[in-house]
């Protein structure tokens, strides 16, 4: 695959990623296993260290008592991975520290127990920016923080540990500040199928993509195996763009998460054109603006799993102050996804299945490419209205799901297969009719 990928100075970006051949929508361009990777911490109790597969019972390892396996198997394969990691781990029970210093830990044991490097890599951790000389003194007293805990957490797995990294790390990433300050610029969120945050994980040839808040390609993930797909057409030598953030967002809102996060001010024709700013900011502000300063306690709610508040807030707002503000705001179409979560968990269907379908036309209106944010989103409201047997309309919304993700996905990925299964028992219900 890559063959069809090559490295490039891209104009006021530095390195940059582009296609050698001309690329067809829906394509995989790029598929790569982390370097390193790890659980997150608030699910380490949720996800198997291993293969990263929700489960609702998993074997935890009876040393560190943090890691957890789907079974002996995924424990197994898992060792040479974790027994370094394991020592550090019991030295602090119960404390576990944070995901940017486990990842940056797990990076060391993985270049250590490495014999050679990948000949496929467009790029090496050498390579890679920490970017430390654009950084705020804020910003990097708070990474010089987790440098420490990084030293410390180390320390408790063997004395000569740091004559290793000494000769088996280059030179940049020796030190702690460099190391961690690398990790945090250049790591990927790992997601599960329905985009759910999972874990973090280094795939440093993939770093290589630069940002484009309209992008044309996307990443999805199957376990930790990350998979680069085209969702437009690409002509040779034009570059290949990922977004960074989450893109439903207005343009000065995005500018100023990627300066924070990724220190760079994004120019990209939508940032210039602002030209979804109006649609999401329709409607009277003084109405608008009460749904978006109760947007904060509302994710304190979420954060919380405090569902029946948020459900109680959500309703409440949206049935009073919402009826007069449209459905493609901003602000409403947030807190309408948050009391679709809500039912969900709550287990009212039919309450979430009128929060979900009031989504669907604003979504296509946001995403007009292949989005798995869409896709995702229409998958949702497909199984409500199958569960609740409205079984033309699951149907004909499994169907405009499967347009979507056979691309953003692809057809061998578990969520796509699930959906045609889907798909396929609701044809044999209404046979059965």
């Amino acid at each position: 695959m890559a063959q069809m990928l090559e490295r490039f100075v891209s104009p006021g970006k530095g390195n940059g990623l582009r296609a050698t051949v001309g690329i067809r929508r829906g394509q995989l361009l790029y598929s790569a296993e982390p370097l390193a990777c790890c659980v997150s911490n608030r699910l380490t109790k949720d996800v198997c260290h291993r293969c990263f597969s929700r489960r609702e019972t998993l074997m935890r390892c009876s040393q560190c008592k943090t890691a957890r396996y789907c079974n002996t198997t995924c424990q197994k394969q898992a060792w040479s991975a974790h027994k370094r990691e394991c020592k550090c781990l019991q030295s602090l029970i119960p404390r576990i520290p944070t995901d940017s210093v486990r990842l940056a830990a797990r990076l060391i044991f993985a270049l250590l127990s490495q014999s050679t490097g990948s000949s496929e890599e467009l790029y090496t951790l050498e390579e890679h920016e920490s970017h430390l000389s654009l950084m705020s003194e804020k910003r990097k007293q708070g990474l010089s923080q987790l440098a420490s805990m990084l030293e410390l957490y180390l320390q408790q797995e063997a004395p000569g540990l740091a004559q290793e990294v000494t000769s088996a790390l280059p030179p940049s990433c020796q030190e702690p500040l460099s190391l961690i300050a690398k990790v945090t610029c250049n790591c990927f969120t790992i997601c599960d199928g329905e985009l759910q945050e999972i874990g973090v994980g280094l795939y440093p040839s993939l770093s290589l993509l630069n940002h484009e808040c309209r992008p044309n390609c996307v990443m999805v993930f199957e376990g930790t195996n990350l998979q680069l797909r085209a969702v437009q057409d690409i002509k040779p030598k034009e570059e290949l763009t990922i977004s960074y953030i989450e893109t439903l967002s207005l343009t000065e809102d995005r500018q100023r998460q990627l300066e924070e996060q990724y220190l760079f001010t994004c120019r990209c024709q939508r940032c210039n054109s602002k030209d979804t700013d109006g649609l999401m900011l329709s409607g009277e502000e003084t109405t608008w603006r009460l749904l978006k300063d109760a947007l904060p306690k509302l994710e304190e709610h979420k954060a919380e799993f405090n569902w029946e508040a948020l459900l109680k807030s959500c309703s409440h707002l949206l049935s009073t102050v919402g009826v007069d503000v449209p459905d493609e705001n901003l602000y409403k179409l947030r807190m309408t996804d948050m009391a679709l979560d809500a039912c969900v968990h709550l287990g009212r269907w039919e309450e979430a299945l009128g929060y979900g379908e009031k989504t669907l036309p604003v979504y296509r209106q946001y995403f007009p490419d292949p989005h798995p944010v869409h896709g995702v989103q229409l998958v949702r409201v497909g199984k409500l209205q199958h569960y609740l047997e409205h079984i033309d309309d699951a149907l004909d919304t499994f169907k405009q799901a499967f347009q979507i993700v056979k691309f953003t996905h692809g057809e061998g990925h578990p969520l796509t297969t699930d959906l045609l299964m889907k798909m396929e028992e609701c044809r044999t219900e209404l046979d059965q009719l």
